[in-house]
């Protein structure tokens, strides 16, 4: 078995919320965990599968004009602007998969943490969740990228946030969808390096070597009509 990474697509909002939701369900090889990285043609924001829209409008920047897409996972709203995105699929029965969730997110972001760490950006992830200035507790924010919570990745000087994700799992498997914003992280990082030494981790930790792989051979009308579903108002605002 390897973590198959597969290769680089740029895509808009709702065809790569698409494609990393049947990189979920419909893998041909659904035994093995996948990974990819992805790119933007231009301004995107998504958000959590739970979050309401009339919040996440009254959230965007005024004045602009981006794409947008509700996530098939949960947190909160991301800025795709200036990120580095990534999908990573754990098959059922992998130990990652079975963990618990807040176990599954810190070890993704272990991983993520000591790839920076290679590159000399003192990066950690957050062990403890301090209450916000205004009495709000440590519960998320709603928009990502605002303050870090536990287990997100952290500059280790500053505190800033460097990278958090959003997770969802069911009969198939996890889901991990994770975002890197690289202001946070620094201007000299070399990311296909990054690349290589975070997906060298996550196969170390789930214990089988990384492999490039061809993309899959998925459904071309499934795609589309998943693409399609993922741009209608009736996903988009249904809540």
């Amino acid at each position: 078995m390897n973590l198959e990474i597969l290769p680089v697509r740029r895509a808009g909002a709702a065809e790569n919320m698409a494609l990393d939701f049947l990189l979920l369900q419909r893998y041909p090889r659904p035994e093995v965990p996948r990974f990819r990285h992805y790119e933007w043609p231009g301004a995107a924001f998504t958000f959590g599968y739970a979050q309401k829209i009339a919040f996440v409008r009254g959230a965007l920047p005024a004045g602009e004009r981006w794409d947008l897409c509700r996530r098939p996972t949960g947190g909160g709203i991301v800025d795709h602007r200036d990120d580095w995105t990534y999908a990573l699929v754990i098959p059922r029965g992998l130990p990652l998969e079975e963990a618990r969730a807040a176990q599954s997110y810190r070890e993704v972001h272990e991983c993520l943490a000591a790839a920076l760490r290679a590159q000399g950006v003192p990066a950690a992830t957050k062990q403890a969740c301090e209450p916000a200035p205004d009495g709000a507790g440590c519960g998320p924010s709603g928009v990502c990228f605002q303050r870090a919570e536990l287990y997100d990745v952290v500059h280790g000087s500053s505190g800033e946030k460097i990278a958090g994700a959003a997770q969802k799992r069911n009969k198939h498997g996890l889901l991990f969808q994770g975002s890197i914003w690289r202001p946070a992280a620094g201007a000299a990082i070399d990311w296909e390096r990054f690349q290589a030494d975070f997906t060298a981790a996550l196969a170390a930790a789930l214990n089988c070597p990384a492999q490039a792989t061809p993309w899959p051979d998925l459904s071309e009308d499934e795609v589309s009509g998943l693409i399609e579903q993922y741009s209608a108002p009736e996903w988009n605002e249904a809540r």
